[in-house]
């Protein structure tokens, strides 16, 4: 009898380290907006990779890149110049900030948070000088800025914080779009303001024009730099190159950042980070100050210009926009009692579940899952993919060039989830 082989599952639970809470599902491949189970199962996939795959699974244009540079060259130390990188650079600059500066490549989110947090400090210690102790940062609660121990120290969650003590010391958390709390926080020893123009792990919170406003007045105030996580909410996600453009569109209210972290979207899969930063702060991080091996490698950014090519040549931004609007719309039509509101922007949107509604929910209470969880395994037992954010929002994060035929599918699937809810209350 032929020995049968292990499951996925039993490889990952003997070999893999069990630090992340993992769906019982294993992929073997996608194309565009679908994934396919080990088991041949088709899946529409509304996580995109949390926000990473910004055309979808295996795009055309990332494999050609692939294909092409990976036969030229795949690394080239930092030691030496690196043409892809500076040609990557110059989107960043032009297209994306549209203002001068100039761009660090590094492999991840967390990693280009890591960088604006050093970049605050050394702009402050040079300016300032060690001495007058100008080295803290103000976040936000519900924020998230990655998992390095810079980023815990970061992010205003508590839970990622446990068993890692001592954490890096010198960040404050403040409610976010709390004005008020914003400037009791900010003394002489702030060096600068950090938080994402659109929580995404908080719950889709978007930033308010009162809030940008004043951040930009303390940075004047207090000689600060005014910094963006646009690690999710960047890359064209919220139907714009910059997700704060977006949020601020036709509030009268114009703010522009310091520097600027991305990741996800950025290299459509390919693992890749970076942060720009403005002309007058740029020569803060000189040589010797930050570096990383793997950052910026021939391989990484000629897949991410290949990306950002696509964003740009294929209308893919007003794709975002039409999409976003279609799936409001469609969503409007519902009248589930499960569903508070749908909010975000562009294509990052969170469906808000109300908790006592869902209580009333058959099986519910007897799961041990939050609201969030629980519609999130529904919806994927339907064959559509969405991933939690925090307790109550489910996140949409599909490709931006998703197809109006899949976002129909998408509203069809998530509106008979809701309907069985409903009814098995």
């Amino acid at each position: 009898m032929k020995e049968s082989l292990p499951t996925t599952a039993e490889l990952m639970d003997e070999y893999v380290l069990g630090n992340y809470g993992r769906f019982p599902i294993a992929f073997s491949r996608g194309e565009g907006s679908y994934l396919w189970s080990e088991e041949g199962r088709r899946y529409l996939d509304f996580s995109s990779g949390v926000a990473v795959c910004a055309l979808g699974h295996s795009p055309a244009v990332m494999q050609a890149a692939l294909r092409e540079q990976s036969a030229k060259l795949i690394h080239c130390s930092n030691l030496y110049q690196v043409r892809e990188q500076a040609e990557l650079a110059r989107f960043l600059v032009e297209m994306v900030m549209a203002a001068p500066g100039k761009v660090f490549f590094c492999n991840s989110g967390a990693e280009a948070n890591d960088g604006l947090i050093k970049l605050a400090r050394k702009r402050a210690s040079d300016r300032f000088g060690a001495a007058a102790g100008k080295n803290e940062i103000i976040t936000c609660y519900q924020s998230f800025h990655g998992r390095t121990l810079g980023g815990i120290a970061a992010t205003g969650q508590p839970k990622v914080k446990l068993g890692f003590n001592p954490l890096l010391p010198g960040f404050f958390h403040v409610p976010f779009n709390d004005v008020a709390a914003l400037r009791e926080a900010v003394t002489e020893k702030t060096c600068a303001i950090l938080f994402e123009p659109v929580q995404g792990e908080g719950g889709i919170h978007a930033a308010t024009p009162e809030y940008f406003a004043a951040a930009a007045a303390l940075r004047e105030e207090f000689d600060l730099l005014l910094l963006f996580d646009e690690v999710q909410c960047g890359a064209g996600r919220s139907g714009d190159w910059c997700g704060w453009r977006t949020v601020l569109e036709g509030s009268g209210v114009e703010v522009e950042p310091d520097a600027v972290s991305w990741a996800k979207g950025l290299g459509g899969g390919f693992p890749i980070g970076a942060f720009w930063v403005g002309e007058a702060h740029a020569g803060a991080l000189g040589p010797g100050s930050h570096g990383s091996t793997f950052g910026g490698t021939p391989l990484a950014c000629a897949v991410a210009l290949a990306v950002l090519d696509g964003i740009a040549s294929g209308g893919v931004l007003e794709n975002v926009k039409r999409q976003s609007a279609r799936i409001r719309a469609g969503a409007a039509k519902w009248s589930f009692p499960v569903v508070e509101e749908l909010r975000g922007v562009g294509l990052m949107l969170g469906f808000v579940l109300d908790p006592a509604e869902m209580d009333k929910v058959a099986g519910f209470a007897e799961s041990g899952k939050t609201p969030s969880l629980f519609v999130v395994d529904a919806a994927r037992e339907a064959g559509l993919l969405t991933v939690p954010a925090g307790e109550k929002v489910v996140r949409w994060l599909p490709p931006l060039n998703v197809s109006d035929e899949e976002v129909d599918e998408a509203l069809a699937l998530f509106e008979g989830v809701l309907a069985t809810l409903s009814v098995n209350q």
